[in-house]
């Protein structure tokens, strides 16, 4: 699985009155490394992958320690734990090489702006999030898929034995 690494740099007014970064500010963190993995990297000049908008449907983020303000970027790590027909799920980890600060995932759903309503992960979008894509997670939801599968073929096949 690959990752995506974004090099974030700290601000001055992202301390709070305790001295160190806001819990609000690490939002603006993962904002920033989202949009850096899904627009700048982006598949194919000129494609109009994820070009289109998105909107986050959910955050959770587990605060490990504070993160204190210093002259050297933190480090936001980014990958794939679920492609979904219109949504993904991004989980990250913001961190030095020696310590989790925060760890955080966002479900995010491509918008069409235009239209003003959702759409429907493109194939070309899919590839590209596939290369992110958590073993873990993709073993999960592959697990999940075949439990799906086997529960349909037993509710019909039960359902043909009532209709027998």
């Amino acid at each position: 699985m690959a990752r995506h690494f974004y090099s974030c740099p700290l601000r001055w007014s992202d301390m709070d009155a305790f001295g160190h970064v806001n819990n609000v500010v690490f939002l603006r963190y993962l904002e920033e490394a989202r949009i850096d993995f899904m627009f700048r990297l982006a598949p194919g000049n000129g494609s109009p992958s994820f070009s289109g908008g998105s909107v986050v449907a959910r955050h959770e983020i587990e605060y490990l320690r504070p993160l204190v303000h210093r002259h050297e970027p933190v480090a936001v790590e980014s990958w794939v734990t679920k492609i979904g027909a219109a949504s993904l799920t991004i989980a990250y980890e913001i961190k030095d090489p020696d310590q989790v600060y925060v760890r955080a995932s966002t479900v995010v759903v491509p918008y069409d702006l235009q239209a003003g309503r959702p759409r429907r992960i493109s194939a070309e979008e899919r590839s590209f999030l596939e290369h992110y894509m958590d073993e873990a997670a993709e073993s999960a939801e592959s697990a999940e898929s075949a439990e799906s599968a086997d529960a349909t073929e037993a509710a019909e096949a039960a359902e043909g034995a009532f209709v027998a």
